[in-house]
């Protein structure tokens, strides 16, 4: 009995010591310890260059802030300046209706660690929205500099048009120049506007053939665009269908069928962040709204300037109910929109009882220009 009983009593014991070394296991802080994080150990480096690939990859504003509210350490390095330098134009799009102090901060900031889109996304709204000519075309020519063809074709415009400025202050070899360097980084909008101004010998000397050259070329980087971001359009089909204007239908050899401006339905480009932005601000009147007493938008959906002064855009002459801050764009808005509402009118006149076609740039866009941009 006596043999049972200490039997009985060492069981006891051994039970009781794995429950000491359970508590120990749990309490000690030599069997548990600190394991620091590893997301602690990884050095600075390291997490700025993921944090790079990720702002350069991003597709919206969220998926970047998504990331600084995850940790203070995200947070403090996705502020550095290499990472905000790599941001891609999707991540810094804004809205109109968004739009505060904090968001112009942001972008000031990314544009001082020299993100090129930062600099013409901010740029575009100072010099059009919120009239501050001077910074905007500063930060767009910092952006130009670094060979950002939308800045080049931006100043161009700027240029032919002498927006911020009175008529006198155009300077169309000045536009030419910049369109052609645009063009050369292969900007499909300024190769369009060169063509057209060889063509007409606005600003350069005319050359018809060169300026042909240059608006097939155009219409062949648009195609290829298309094809490159929209591959599912290449099962359906419908907007590559042969349509061949009228002037074409009896010609023999005048080009490729798979151009736009040739008859094909090629569909209209996505616009840059910068002019969705315009475009928003001026139809939002609580933001903006018209662009003031007088002045009028830009006809072409995805451009979105404004005039700066009155009478600056191009007006056309067939209807008087359009106008243009460029030939690139009235070139798009034809064959996309106005080519089926453009009606003959014999006169057309202005809020002051003044005609406005005065045929030197600050006026009518005739019919011959609507031909150009058929052929």
């Amino acid at each position: 009995m006596c043999i049972e009983n200490k039997i009985v009593k060492r069981k006891r014991n051994d039970f009781s010591g794995i429950g000491d070394r359970r508590k120990r296991s749990k309490l000690s802080p030599e069997i548990t310890g600190h394991h620091p994080d590893l997301f602690d150990s990884l050095p600075d480096d390291l997490v700025v260059s993921i944090l790079c690939k990720l702002t350069s990859s991003a597709a919206s504003p969220a998926d970047f802030v998504n990331v600084l509210i995850t940790c203070k350490r995200l947070n403090g390095l996705g502020h550095h300046s290499l990472v905000l330098s790599k941001a891609s134009q999707k991540m810094l799009t804004v809205k109109a209706q968004n739009w505060s102090e904090s968001a112009q901060r942001f972008l000031k900031q990314c544009a001082d660690a020299g993100n090129v889109e930062a600099c013409y996304t901010l740029g575009m709204i100072r010099f059009y929205c919120l009239q501050n000519r001077g910074s905007g075309a500063s930060l767009m020519a910092k952006a130009a500099i670094s060979s950002h063809a939308p800045s080049l074709y931006s100043l161009a415009v700027i240029q032919f048009n002498g927006s911020g400025g009175s008529k006198n202050d155009k300077d169309l070899r000045a536009g030419v120049a910049l369109c052609a360097r645009a063009a050369f980084l292969g900007h499909i909008d300024a190769l369009r506007e060169l063509g057209h101004c060889l063509q007409d010998g606005y600003g350069v000397k005319q050359n018809i053939a060169e300026g042909r050259r240059f608006l097939v070329q155009a219409n062949a980087r648009e195609l290829a665009a298309v094809l490159s971001m929209t591959p599912s359009a290449l099962t359906a089909g419908g907007w590559l269908t042969w349509n061949p204007l009228p002037h074409h239908r009896h010609g023999a050899g005048s080009g490729c069928p798979l151009l736009s401006d040739f008859g094909c339905n090629v569909p209209a480009p996505e616009a840059h962040p910068a002019n969705q932005f315009l475009t928003e601000w001026f139809l939002n009147s609580s933001k903006g709204g018209v662009p003031g007493s007088g002045l009028r938008l830009c006809s072409h959906a995805g451009c979105g300037r404004p005039e700066s002064r009155r009478h600056e855009f191009r007006r056309c002459s067939v209807c008087g109910t359009v106008n243009y801050c460029s030939r690139a764009c009235q070139a798009l808005d034809w064959k996309m929109r106005h080519k089926a509402e453009c009606t003959l009118v014999e006169r057309w006149i202005d809020e002051d009882g003044e005609n406005d076609g005065n045929g030197n740039g600050d006026g009518e866009m005739g019919e011959e220009d609507q031909n150009m941009v058929e052929s």
